[in-house]
């Protein structure tokens, strides 16, 4: 256990003068050595400041490695990526509706993230809460106006769902539709540029596509409308929920190639999308929490970091503030700061930033809202069973309607007041553009006008082709979440916002290990293999900063896996010819222009 003020060596310092004044020094030499043989070394401490994804990993992995651990959050476990209760909806002895920041997504591609949810036990599974994954069996781009393309998800054992003749009627429109929307032409220069970017070198890659915007990158402003909606911003809102204008050209190539090469079942852990078959905290982070325990790890749940103290070139201790109010000082031997950025580096003092100039930089990166609603329903709306992505929207919204994964729970039986059977969870990814309904942009409207317009903006993406899917009349209630403040006036604010990915950003990004020896960074920002802010990049750098702990103090323990996204061993080949004509000067081989 952590204590207040003062360190676990400095107490046992501390204990031995004590009893060396009582005259412990005079006892006999052989008693000595025997009663220190006996006395269990003390554990090395650390402090994870942050209880979402990237501080429960450190967590995990020091805790199974023998360190005394103790966690501290300022508000609740699993930061953005927990669920929480809507107040006030229980009622008849069912448990409050289920609410979230935004809809969990962890596709194949991920590694790291489903290897941690394998050894975490749940009742009844033989891999854990890793089992509480269910694959959606499709997806669908809604167009407004015209017919949505729904795409099949082909992986082995799945059973694709029956169709109609309506549905195949539906489905024939829009590939129709969007084949001759889209020239020929222009279809042949996407799939070029998609090899130019697969077959460039590593190098070309860090400096050139690193800062190239995608929309630049893919000519998207001479292309048709067909082209910038569905390959230019649908890729990169279904990847990398970021904005096509500005978005790494390296960050949004190496997701969709590693997409890619998971829709081909090439380096995959499982099918390019899944779910958890329950609300976040009950499918896994409540099982997490419970494992951690068990492994010896205490929580500070409701304690906020307020500074990273640091002097005589180490970090000497947290000065954090009680669920009282109450500022204290802890100390540990070793510090993990799992904050998100923009939280994180707050944190950091002058003293601290000169003695690693790459927590400065931190400040550069950018952070911009990406925030869910829920529309929970009287009926369950006949969509598609998965994803989908309105990409004509206004506010780039995506959903998923969640009852129909969750095999487990019985809805209304098990949530609210038995009158909801679904909820319908939606990402709100653009907050800066007006909108259908009140012509003002999100950030400009009241909490009630947001959920309002989002509702607009989905009936007008999915009821626009003859078939009603959304009805006003099964509305029943909608939750934003909590976190967004002032809505609707000049300053509105929102405490869980996204890392995004403009140009340049990769060179920003800080290593897990700083330059100071017991100072350690684990979050969606940290630089590793999967260059996108996501759960699988908040895991990996925890367990790349904890093996930069095992490195600093020489420890035995076993180092953690950090598994880097697949490379096609057929492809290398190509990338090191492109690396010779990039040391060259010259263009990769297949670039046109």
């Amino acid at each position: 256990m952590h204590r207040t003020g003062t360190t676990r060596r400095t107490f046992m310092a501390g204990a031995t003068a004590v009893t060396g004044a009582v005259g412990v020094g005079a006892l006999p030499l052989a008693q000595t050595a025997a009663a220190a043989q006996a006395a269990p070394a003390a554990r090395p401490t650390v402090a994870v400041l942050g209880g979402g994804v990237a501080g429960l990993t450190a967590a995990h992995e020091l805790a199974e490695r023998g360190f005394d651990v103790t966690v501290y959050e300022r508000r609740a476990l699993g930061g953005k990526a927990r669920s929480f209760d809507v107040p006030g909806s229980a009622k008849g002895g069912r448990r409050a509706l289920p609410a979230e920041h935004g809809f969990r997504f962890i596709p194949g591609i991920y590694h790291n993230l489903p290897d941690t949810m394998r050894r975490i036990p749940f009742p009844g599974n033989a891999h854990g809460v890793f089992d509480n994954l269910v694959a959606p069996r499709e997806m669908m781009f809604a167009r407004t106006g015209r017919e949505d393309l729904r795409m099949p998800i082909p992986w082995p054992g799945h059973t694709p769902a029956p169709l109609t003749l309506d549905e195949i009627r539906r489905a024939l429109t829009a590939l129709v539709e969007t084949a001759t929307g889209l020239p020929l032409h222009e279809a042949a220069y996407f799939v070029n540029r998609a090899l130019v970017f697969l077959t460039s070198c590593d190098e070309r890659r860090d400096e050139v596509w690193e800062r190239t915007p995608w929309w630049e990158f893919t000519r998207a402003a001479q292309m048709s409308e067909t082209y910038q909606r569905i390959l230019a911003i649908g890729v990169t809102r279904n990847i990398v929920a970021t904005k096509a204008e500005e978005a790494s050209t390296r960050t949004v190539g190496t997701l969709g190639e590693a997409f890619v090469f998971n829709a081909l079942g090439r380096g995959a852990d499982g099918p390019p999308d899944r779910i958890l078959n329950a609300p976040t905290n009950e499918a896994w982070l409540d099982p997490w929490e419970a494992h951690l325990r068990s492994l010896g790890v205490e929580f500070r749940i409701g304690w906020t970091l307020r500074e990273v103290l640091y002097g005589d070139g180490k970090v000497t201790g947290a000065l954090v503030e009680d669920p009282g109010g109450v500022r204290t000082t802890v100390t540990a031997d070793h510090y993990v700061c799992a904050l998100p950025v923009e939280h994180a580096r707050r944190t950091w003092g002058a003293a601290l930033r000169a003695a690693d100039p790459q927590l400065a930089r931190c400040d550069k990166l950018r952070t911009d809202w990406m925030t869910g609603i829920q529309f929970y329903l009287t009926e369950r709306p006949p969509m598609v069973h998965g994803h989908v992505n309105c990409i004509d929207s206004p506010w780039s919204l995506t959903a998923i309607a969640q009852a129909e994964h969750w095999p487990h729970r019985d809805f209304p039986a098990d949530y609210g007041d038995g009158v909801a059977v679904d909820c319908l969870s939606v990402d709100i990814s653009e907050w800066d553009k007006p909108g259908i309904l009140y012509g003002k942009t999100a950030k400009q409207c009241t909490r009630e006008q947001v959920a309002r317009e989002v509702w607009a903006q989905l009936k007008a993406a999915l009821n626009d082709t003859g078939r009603t899917v959304l009805e006003d009349g099964a509305l029943h209630s909608w939750f934003l979440d909590p976190g967004v403040d002032g809505l609707g006036t000049p300053n509105p604010t929102n405490e869980d916002e996204l890392l995004i990915h403009p140009v340049g950003t990769f060179h920003l990004r800080p290593s897990a290990a700083t330059a100071v020896p017991n100072f350690f960074l684990a979050g969606d920002y940290v630089s590793v293999d999967i260059d996108l802010a996501t759960m699988e990049g908040a895991n990996a750098a925890a367990r790349q900063a904890v093996n930069a702990l095992l490195d600093r103090t020489g420890s035995t323990a076993p180092r953690c896996m950090v598994k880097p996204l697949f490379r096609a061993p057929e492809i290398e080949g190509l990338k090191r010819h492109d690396r010779t004509r990039y040391r060259l000067g010259l263009r990769n081989a297949l670039d046109l222009g």
